[in-house]
């Protein structure tokens, strides 16, 4: 059977359509979805547009595509309505209700909400971007008494993709820090981290997903090879424990997972 069309449409990024469609999809086990994202649909034109690529994949799949939308602007959503999709919006089901409690219409014009409106939360984000890439795997440590929090694990743990969403999603000013062989085999902190203490987390991985990393990277390397993987992985934890510092496994946890989990053990305030 042919994968059922899923459509993510928005007036603005399509952050919100996508990451609430996505939740939705996400509760139903055993149906393949073809998925298709399409922000800026803010002209009856794009929406007109958009009316033809829906019905396309309707008429192809041989199956009603399910369109999920966060526009704002009625008319264009009206446009959208008439494919052959079942729409699914979610100002149509929330934004009523909201007026009708709080006693007061809506602005009904495009959301601020992945703009930059707000320079004071713009900034915020992206003086935590540079800040992360500037403490990228150990690249430095000026500064570092400024982090939030310092990631540390061995090498493809996922340390850098959760300092950067950290950095994103919440302006919080993510460094981490490598664990080398040397380090492994030390019974003391590194040097470079070992002042900050408090501010250290840990990030550690099942050995047989971090080799399945490693041989992507560098196939059929010393560096990919299980016994390695196993043998940094224990050395790690064992280092974490030795000084009491918080962590927890990558492995099957998402980069927002691992996100949330790090705000909560670390006590983390979102800037914005």
């Amino acid at each position: 059977m042919a994968r059922r069309p899923a459509f993510f449409i928005s007036d603005r990024t399509g952050l919100t359509s996508e990451s609430m469609g996505e939740a939705l999809l996400d509760q139903f086990e055993g149906i393949s979805f073809k998925r298709a994202t399409y922000p800026f649909v803010d002209t009856p034109e794009k929406a007109q547009a958009l009316v033809h690529i829906i019905n396309n994949a309707a008429e192809q799949s041989g199956q009603r595509p399910l369109v999920f939308t966060s526009i704002i602007d009625e008319k264009i959503r009206e446009i959208v309505k008439t494919s052959a999709g079942m729409h699914l919006s979610f100002f149509d089901a929330f934004l009523n209700k909201i007026e009708c409690e709080l006693g007061i219409s809506a602005r009904h014009k495009a959301g601020r909400n992945h703009g930059i409106a707000d320079t004071e939360r713009y900034d915020a984000r992206m003086e935590a971007v540079n800040f992360s890439l500037n403490h990228d795997d150990g690249i430095s440590g000026k500064d570092l008494k400024d982090a939030d929090v310092i990631l540390m694990g061995v090498s493809r743990s996922g340390k850098t993709p959760t300092c950067l969403y950290l950095a994103l999603q919440y302006g919080i000013r993510a460094a981490n820090y490598p664990l080398t062989p040397d380090d492994l085999e030390s019974t003391d902190l590194p040097r470079m981290v070992k002042a900050y203490k408090n501010k250290l987390f840990g990030l550690t991985i099942q050995p047989e997903r971090l080799q399945a990393i490693r041989q992507e990277r560098r196939p059929d390397s010393n560096y990919s090879q299980i016994n390695t993987c196993r043998r940094e992985v224990s050395d790690a934890q064992a280092i974490f424990r030795r000084h009491n510092i918080p962590f927890t496994n990558t492995t099957d946890k998402s980069v927002e997972e691992l996100a949330v989990n790090i705000m909560q053990m670390c006590k983390l305030k979102r800037r914005f």
